[in-house]
């Protein structure tokens, strides 16, 4: 047997075999959680390549990691399906990746990132990712909110179609925080129902959101308003929580807690509404958080899992 057809064989045995292990979570029936506790390690000031990544989310609890389409675009074929192997052995299965290109600034710009999309969609096809998102900064100091809209709308629509031809779902993350959209001379898109209008004209059927506890605590949402999505609608998912003494109009959104630690935000009906509409992707938390990103890898790790799991324990 030739050493690429051997591994090919190892990776998809390794891939039944991560299957399985994943199945409790992502296969599990109405009423019960499917998200994954999962490990995007920039997020938590962790540097680590992808393949440290798969190791940390295996060591420290995590069910899925994100995947970097730079480095997936690095590896051949062989290495590739190497790496795979190692995620399946390991037991997880990807979370999402980050839209590897900037949107928000001048046109040259974009256009030089959208012309390396193609293969960086490629390279996350081939790896099995299926979800990537981005966020949309709330207001800008240039364009007003009709001009900002259409920009947003004629640029990622252009994304959009090169990921919906790769087969990757694309979420969008509204910006909730008022002290952050205050600060620019023209507010923009910072609540759910913004989104959906963006999506709609986007008009490309891979459009989704990317939800965000903290930004759904400071736009002043509800549960109901994720129960009123489908779970499709939803591409990945942070869990975060706010410091405690302020008011929503106060806080800042770079200064956020791990989810349970304050108690500020109801992290548990977040987390039930989202388990209510079946909601399969990835968990994770985003909040940019001096301490913890002053950890080493191992125990920014540890202590980020603990707190996901610890809120997942409310489900139970």
């Amino acid at each position: 047997m030739n050493q690429q057809r051997r591994r090919f064989l190892t990776s998809s045995a390794g891939f039944l075999a991560a299957s399985a292990l994943t199945k409790s979570v992502l296969a599990q029936p109405s009423g019960q959680r499917r998200f994954t506790v999962d490990l995007r390690w920039g997020s938590i000031g962790v540097k680590a390549s992808q393949r440290e990544a798969i190791k940390l989310a295996a060591k420290h609890g995590f069910e899925s990691v994100a995947a970097s389409p730079a480095e997936l675009a690095k590896l051949s074929d062989s290495e590739n399906q190497d790496l795979l192997g190692e995620l399946a052995d390991a037991g997880l299965v990807w979370g999402s990746s980050g839209l590897p290109l900037d949107f928000r600034k001048d046109e040259a710009r974009f256009q030089e990132g959208l012309r390396q999309l193609p293969t960086l969609a490629a390279a996350a096809k081939r790896a099995g990712v299926t979800r990537m998102g981005t966020w949309i900064t709330p207001g800008s100091d240039e364009l007003t909110y009709v001009a900002n809209f259409r920009q947003h709308a004629q640029r990622l629509r252009q994304c959009a179609k090169v990921l919906q031809d790769h087969g990757l779902r694309f979420g969008l993350e509204y910006v909730g925080t008022p002290s952050l959209r205050n600060s620019k001379r023209y507010p923009f898109i910072h609540t759910m129902r913004e989104t959906a209008d963006l999506h709609a004209e986007i008009g490309v059927d891979n459009m989704g959101f990317v939800l965000d506890s903290w930004h759904w605590y400071t736009a002043r949402e509800t549960a109901d308003d994720i129960r009123a999505l489908d779970s499709k609608q939803v591409v990945g998912c942070d869990l975060n929580d706010a410091p405690a003494g302020l008011d929503i109009d106060q806080q800042q959104d770079n200064q956020r807690e791990l989810p349970m630690a304050t108690g500020v935000i109801d992290v548990q009906s977040f987390l039930e509404a989202l388990v209510d509409i079946g909601y399969d992707g990835p968990v994770r938390a985003e909040p940019f958080n001096k301490p913890l990103n002053q950890l080493d890898n191992d125990a920014a790790c540890a202590k980020t899992s603990a707190a996901i799991h610890q809120a997942f324990a409310l489900l139970d």
